[in-house]
């Protein structure tokens, strides 16, 4: 009864998205953000902390004022993904450097013999990258975590994220159609800055402490050798967006086995890393991501 209730409930919010003014859009779920940071204090104190430890040569009130920072860009990103369900979001006219990053995309793909795997984190709008990637010839096997609500997970978040041909799978199940798709020279996505079980992950250094992440990257880079490129969107004002794509990633260490792993993960992090700070305020501090 609950998950009927659930959806019925989501499907009446998109209902009503397709006839509300775009402003009131942004402006409740601004108010919802800035209630949500006031009200929840377990999640408020762990962004601060989080942050703290980020940043230490910040004093307590730039950390308290960036904390709030996150809470309201991620205001943004709830209503921007809220509008791209409703097709009331242009995710072309959005995209400040389009005829760079569809420049980019023609020379990866022609280049890549054995598949792509786009590595990105919870930053900015990353449903708007995997929709803007797959409409312009870059569809792939999105790997993200199954809905805790069944009906809106497949009647609703699924048909979404399928919408310009992505294809989806559940990370508990992600490695063999992960492999399946890279044979065929196809294309995965993969966001590694969420905490990993102890299961195929690694310590390694994150903002200057260690935090368990997934090896799936390098695993499969070490086996099937596809192209590793880090891929993130950046908001650079409400509703405009920078793509940002850097060089793929290449492992020249001698380690070998799991040290060379250890290693290849290690260098994600540190490339991952260097764009959050560009953008602090744009990743998802709020998820306990040091839990050991």
């Amino acid at each position: 009864m609950r998950e009927k209730i659930e959806y019925a409930l989501v499907k009446l919010f998109l209902g009503l998205a397709k006839i509300a003014p775009k402003w009131f859009i942004y402006r409740f779920f601004k108010i919802l953000a800035l209630l949500i940071y006031k009200v929840d204090r377990k999640r408020r104190l762990l962004t601060i902390e989080n942050l703290s430890l980020a940043y230490p040569q910040k004093s307590q009130e730039e950390i308290e004022t960036l904390a709030k920072r996150v809470y309201l860009e991620l205001s943004q990103t709830v209503a921007e993904i809220l509008l791209m369900f409703v097709d009331r979001f242009d995710i072309d006219d959005a995209i400040v450097n389009k005829e760079e990053v569809l420049a980019y995309l023609d020379r990866i793909k022609s280049s890549s013999k054995n598949g792509i795997i786009a590595m990105t984190a919870h930053f900015s709008n990353w449903e708007l990258l995997a929709h803007f990637l797959a409409k312009h010839g870059l569809p792939m096997l999105a790997v993200g975590r199954e809905g805790n609500n069944h009906l809106i997970e497949t009647h609703i978040t699924t048909p979404f994220r399928q919408k310009y041909g992505n294809d989806t799978v559940f990370k508990k199940n992600a490695m063999i159609p992960m492999v399946k798709r890279l044979k065929q020279g196809g294309n995965v996505g993969i966001l590694i800055d969420q905490k990993a079980g102890k299961h195929n992950s690694v310590l390694s250094d994150f903002f200057g402490r260690p935090a368990r992440t997934t090896l799936s990257v390098a695993v499969l880079k070490s086996k099937l050798n596809p192209l590793v490129i880090p891929i993130f969107i950046a908001r650079v004002d409400q509703g405009k967006y920078r793509v940002i794509i850097d060089d793929a990633i290449e492992y020249h260490g001698d380690k070998q086995g799991d040290e060379m792993l250890a290693e290849m993960t290690k260098s994600y992090n540190i490339v991952m890393e260097s764009v959050i700070r560009q953008y602090p305020e744009q990743w998802f501090w709020m998820h306990n991501r040091w839990r050991r």
